[in-house]
């Protein structure tokens, strides 16, 4: 897992590069002023959660740690997910260079580290009292109701002529994105656990960490939208924020599972 983990410290460092310029440069953003809002936020969770949490993670990876295993490939998966918003949805801008080398390098990494996994032993690390199917049943919820939210709104513009809740194309992204990963992940991840498939464990963790994560950022920016103007107290912070702090409790209770860790 040596260059697996070399090339995920490359990326640890241009995520903190990305997010502080971002911060720094926030004019060099050429987008509506909500979505601008949308990256400030953004950067913030990279710089402060995402980077510090993947640095952990590959330090306790490389001692042995299945918990820091399941952290690694959950942060990894979240990269992936995260940084194709800015490649595909960013308007064309000075940072766009470290956009394309960042997914590359985040997918290049993530696809290295799951064809070295040893699930067997990632699997046999949990716990037998590990409450797969809580979670693994939580995990189908949110990613089918996820699916359900946005092909109704779908549906609503396509056959009934309704508004989308944001321009049309800039739907079509966020709806492309979170069904064709963020859902595919959920809903695979959380029936594998549910049925104790040895992958059920790794899909799982991606997809929950992963979601958790971009969950925070969806909180943060819908605060940052409240203190710009840009929507009325308290906007979709409840919706963000409860369903943020339900998933990371779903992914502490697996991760608190793992019952073989080095002395």
């Amino acid at each position: 897992m040596r260059t697996p983990r070399l090339l995920s410290a490359a990326v640890a460092s241009l995520m903190a590069v990305q997010a502080v310029l971002g911060l720094l440069f926030e004019g060099q953003y050429r987008d509506a002023g909500w979505i601008t809002a949308t990256w400030y936020g953004n950067d913030w969770v990279t710089l402060v959660v995402a980077v510090p949490l993947l640095v952990v993670a590959l330090t306790l990876a490389r001692q042995g740690s299945v918990r820091g295993f399941l952290l690694w490939v959950g942060l990894l998966g979240y990269d992936v997910y995260n940084y194709a918003y800015y490649l595909f949805g960013a308007a064309l801008n000075a940072f766009f260079p470290l956009y394309v080398v960042t997914w590359v390098l985040s997918a290049v990494t993530l696809v290295l580290v799951l064809s070295r996994t040893k699930v067997d032993v990632v699997a046999a690390s949990l716990a037998r009292s590990t409450p797969v199917r809580a979670v693994g049943g939580y995990l189908i919820v949110v990613g089918l109701g996820l699916a359900l939210v946005w092909l109704t709104m779908w549906a609503a513009y396509a056959f009934a002529g309704r508004a989308t809740p944001i321009e049309p194309e800039a739907f079509k992204l966020v709806a492309a994105l979170d069904l064709s990963m963020m859902v595919t992940a959920l809903v695979l991840g959380g029936v594998l656990l549910w049925r104790r498939s040895r992958w059920g464990y790794v899909i799982a963790a991606i997809a929950g960490i992963q979601s958790a994560l971009y969950l925070t950022v969806l909180s943060v920016n819908a605060w940052v939208a409240i203190a710009r103007g840009l929507a009325r107290a308290p906007g979709e912070l409840p919706v963000w924020g409860t369903l943020a702090l339900l998933t990371t409790a779903a992914m502490f209770v697996l991760l608190s599972h793992v019952r073989r860790e080095p002395a």
